[in-house]
């Protein structure tokens, strides 16, 4: 529902307005396991708060176990977080990294130092091994495959990737400037654009290929309403302008539109393709007569059809299973 945000710097001329509606965003990507880390970092305290009670080589061993579980719970995370948003897209490269691998073993390598003791060096092994090994088993592998590539041009993905992360960086800079407002309804309508831009950030990763028409929009558009959003954020936390205010908003509105049609075109574009496709394959299918039409039998010629293929049936029931023997007359 939308609310009216009120105070000593709202400007009157908006009193009486209603916050247009916030958009929908898409939901953050969020790993069900992301939240356990913190917990086995917590149960590693003992090392850190015992290290400090006892000489030089237990101390400096304790601190090194627990930095190594804390540094591989971290790690472990990362993974997490990097694995929530491989699945919730639908092409994907995998992770360059393996992160939760590396932090099971910096974990159970942390684990086995901290149970370290002279003269029982293996049983320590032992039980970093089985750190590790539970540490697959709570949090799973990482994804070691490509989703959803099959068909894709590899150089023109990695391309849109790479416009499609520098497009973020001057999103994140347009919502970082527009806090300097003051004005949390501008905020929201921020918010609102930011999701129609993701719209087109989702359409180029699922279309690569149309990259060079919405490059302009990644770079040049966006870029411009990022500055625009920092000089007015600057004037109107000084000024409160209510004109500068509806010029921005228009503004936004504009631009919005602009990024909404861009990302329908990108999807007509799939569209047209498809039936290009589609309509390649039937004429190809007619030409070498496997089409429907082009196998329709005429009601005449059904009964003598049907004959036929009784009998070519009647003929392999007859056929011996193999190891059969035949009966001799």
């Amino acid at each position: 529902m939308s609310q009216r945000f009120g105070g000593r710097f709202s400007p009157e001329a908006g009193a009486g307005r209603a916050l247009p509606p916030r958009a929908e965003l898409p939901p953050t990507p969020r790993h069900p396991h992301e939240g356990r880390p913190k917990w086995i970092t917590l149960a590693a305290t003992p090392f850190l708060l015992g290290a400090f009670f006892q000489g030089a080589t237990g101390m400096v061993t304790d601190l090194a176990a627990f930095g190594l579980v804390a540094s591989g719970m971290w790690m472990t995370r990362e993974g997490l977080v990097a694995q929530a948003a491989f699945e919730a897209r639908r092409i994907a490269r995998r992770p360059a990294i393996p992160r939760k691998l590396f932090g099971g073993l910096l974990a159970g390598l942390g684990v086995g130092l901290g149970a370290a003791e002279p003269g029982v060096w293996a049983e320590a092994g032992m039980i970093g091994a089985a750190g590790l090994a539970l540490h697959q088993l709570s949090f799973g592998a990482d994804p070691w495959r490509d989703k959803g590539r099959e068909g894709i041009d590899s150089f023109q993905q990695d391309r849109a990737q790479r416009m499609i992360e520098e497009a973020e960086t001057h999103l994140a800079q347009m919502k970082d400037a527009i806090l300097r407002a003051g004005d949390r309804r501008l905020e929201a309508r921020v918010q609102m654009f930011a999701a129609s831009v993701q719209h087109l950030f989702d359409r180029v990763r699922d279309n690569p290929g149309g990259l060079a028409s919405a490059r302009r929009y990644l770079g040049v558009y966006l870029l411009g309403a990022r500055d625009a959003t920092i000089r007015f954020a600057d004037l109107y936390a000084q000024t409160r302008d209510a004109g500068a205010r509806r010029a921005y908003e228009e503004f936004l509105n504009d631009l919005e539109k602009d990024f909404i049609a861009r990302a329908d075109r990108l999807l007509d574009g799939d569209r047209e393709a498809l039936d290009i496709e589609m309509s390649v394959l039937r004429e190809r299918l007619a030409r070498e007569g496997l089409t429907g039409a082009a196998t329709r039998v005429a009601a005449e010629d059904r009964p003598a059809l049907q004959s036929q293929e009784a009998q070519t049936l009647d003929d392999l029931l007859k056929m011996p299973f193999p190891g059969q023997k035949i009966p001799r007359d």
